[in-house]
This record gives C-alpha cells, structure tokens and sequence, in this order.
C-alpha cells in the first residue's frame, strides 16, 4: 500500500477532520511508530506503520458510516458531555465505526443532524465556502417589521464579527391576522455559528421561542421523528459531495396575447429568410469560386469594350431643357438691369422738381425782399454811426 499524508489518514480513520488533524499533528499528539511527527508534509503506510493519535492506535482505516439523525431538545451535540448530559451518540446505538456530528445544534433547537467518519466529507458540508445552505424553521415572539428583516439578510454584526447574507422568509403568524401573534420564519444559512439565529433575533428584539433544522444541503427528511435516524443512500452521500441541490419544479410562464406573438413572427420569418439568403449567397461565392480561370479571361475583354465605348460616347442631353433653364435667369437680368434705371429716372425727376421749388421758393424770398425795400423808401433814412478819429 502507498504512504499517505498523516492528516488524510487520520480522516479516514474517523478520529477528526483534515484541518483538525493538522491542528493535532502540529501539537504533537500524533506519533509514527513510537516517534512524534509534526511536520504537516509527513507521510505513512497505514497498513504497516504505527499510527497513534493521544495514545490510540489508528492503524486500520474504518468502513466509512453516514447517518441522518433527528436531534431532539436537551441533547448536546458532542461525542462525550463533561457534565454528563445526553449526546447524539447516545441515541445512536449498534454502529461500532468511531462516528461524530457534523456541525452543532443549540442544547434547546432540534432537527436533522449528520454523524460520519469521514473527515473529508464533513469538511465539505460543515465549511461555508462549499456553498451547503441548511435551512431552519424559527418561530419569534411577535411579528418583525420587514425592514428588520431585511437587515437580518444583508447580515449584522455579531460578536465583533459580521454575518454573512441569508435567505428569510416569512412562513405564517398565529394570530387571525397577519400582524397578530407569533410569526414562523424560514431561515436558510451558509454558516454555522454559535446560536447565530437566536442571535441574530434577539438584536432586532424578537426572540427565538423554537428553532427546528429541516435540511442539510439537499438533504431532507420530513418521515424521521425526534430521536429517530437512518442510514444515508450512496446517492445521498453523492450529493453531499458534489453539493448538487434537489431538482426545482419550474412553473410554467403564462401564455402571451396573441398580439405579440403575431408581431414577433414577421421578425423571425425575416431571420429565417436572412440566413436563407446567406446561404445562397455563400453558395454562389462558393460556386464563382469553383470556376475556371479560362471563363475570366474570355469576360474580361468583353467588359473592357464596353467600358470603352461607354468613355467615348459623350451622354445625351435633352435640347429643351438648356431653354427652359435660361429663360428664367434671362427676364431676372433683365428685370434687373432695367430696376436701377427706373430708380435714377425717379431721381433726376425728384432732383429737378426739388430744384425748381428751391428756385420758386429764392425768386419769392427776392421779391419780398424788394417789396420791404420799396416800403421802406419813404421813410427817412437812419444816420449812419459816427466814424472814430482813428478811423478818419
């Protein structure tokens, strides 16, 4: 038989998980063949070495044992109880494999629990980053406003340590209403702290009255009874391993109207006639490609005579059209031309007949003038100022 690290034959001899057989490897308290082994990369033969964990030999690997046990109130979770009180253990009798619980449940909650000797297994399901959901019925003391609720599922702070997101769903209340009563809650989580739901209730000031497990990963069984357990099927224990959910039921969607169907019909028939097309097309490319290279030289001459006559020969014109296109652009010219001359007639006319007034209007000042001049005639006439001396 081939030598194996130390930490995976401890898991499968049931005593521990690997991460804690590493934990058990560094404090010395595995020994190979009388000597003390704490380097985790040590190796060994289980079949011929002395393997001992606190004293125990461990030689032999065990039959590996999956059991499904429903947990009943005031049973502890644990191999061995120092103060004496009832453990999963107990409950569990004609199995000889050195089984334990993976994962806890609370002294007062109660549900499905699984017991196992294999270390590898009950990492996978008991770690968070595997992505096992268990899923929990809780009933609180009155009913939390959704808004708390919503809190609870983006995750809270805990000891000094944040939670991580969670799925809850309201399930009934027990009262005649909805806002009355007591109100029953599903809970589904990806890790398993210490009494994290009553916790996590009892911040938002609803306390958890009974807490109740209903399924582990994609593990459930609704028949077992407090107290009850089985063993798991090999296409259980597959599921654990690979994490791989029950089947959903998916619901059907409703029907569309007729309307857009109908309007969505055009558009895929268009599609269809696309790649229709495409294909002919590619088709073609296809058979162009296929021909002969004696075929392109006998149509290359031919098209470039054509295109050679179609150079020499000038286009057609139609001889009206010039005509009609001229003959407005010749009366606006004209129009043109002849506006400017109708302005300056305007203003040689406004220029004499202003003139001529101005003349009138001199002529009329002049002959007022000499009127004055010839009334003024008979009166006598004013003495001229007197000269200076320096003047004379």
């Amino acid at each position: 038989m081939e030598q194996e690290r130390l930490q995976k034959i401890i898991a499968h001899a049931g005593f521990a998980s690997r991460r804690e057989a590493e934990t058990m490897i560094r404090e010395g308290r595995v020994t190979v063949n009388g000597r003390v082994v704490t380097e985790l990369g040590s190796r060994a033969d289980a079949s011929r070495d002395h393997v001992k964990v606190d004293g125990k030999l461990i030689t032999r690997a065990e039959d590996h044992r999956y059991i499904l046990l429903y947990k009943p109130k005031e049973v502890m979770t644990t191999v061995e109880d120092p103060q004496g009180r009832r453990t999963v253990i107990d409950l569990i009798k004609g199995v000889r494999e050195r089984i334990y619980p993976i994962g806890r449940l609370d002294y007062q909650s109660e549900g499905l629990i699984i017991l196992t000797n294999d270390g590898d297994l009950a990492f996978k399901v008991s770690h968070p980053k595997h992505g096992s959901v268990k899923t929990y019925h809780v009933k609180v003391r009155g009913v939390p406003d959704p808004r708390l609720v919503e809190k609870l599922e983006r995750g809270i702070t805990i000891d000094g340590k944040r939670t991580l997101p969670c799925e809850i769903g309201r399930m009934k209340t027990t009262g005649k209403g909805e806002e009355e009563g007591n109100s029953w809650f599903e809970v589904k989580l990806r890790e398993g702290r210490t009494q994290q739901i009553r916790k996590m209730f009892q911040v938002v000031g609803h306390p958890v009255s009974k807490l109740r497990r209903v399924a582990i990963g994609p593990l459930s069984d609704p028949k077992l009874g407090p107290g009850d357990w089985r063993e798991l099927t090999p296409r259980e224990v597959k599921m654990l391993e690979t994490m791989q959910e029950p089947p959903v039921r998916h619901v059907r969607a409703p029907r569309k109207a007729a309307g857009t169907s109908a309007k969505k019909a055009p558009s895929t028939r268009a599609a269809k006639g696309s790649k229709a097309a495409g294909a002919k097309a590619g088709s073609k490319a296809a058979g162009s490609k296929a021909t002969p290279s004696k075929a392109r030289t006998t149509k290359a001459p031919a098209k470039r005579a054509a295109a050679a006559t179609r150079r020499e020969t000038p286009p057609r014109r139609d001889a009206s059209a010039p005509a009609r296109r001229e003959a407005p652009a010749r009366r606006e010219t004209s129009a043109r031309r002849e506006a400017p001359k109708r302005r300056d007639a305007g203003s040689s006319t406004r220029r004499e007949a202003g003139s001529g007034t101005r003349r009138e209007a001199g002529g009329a000042r002049r002959e007022t003038a000499g009127s004055r001049r010839e009334s003024t005639g008979d009166k006598k006439p004013r003495k001229a100022p007197a000269r200076s001396r320096a003047s004379r």
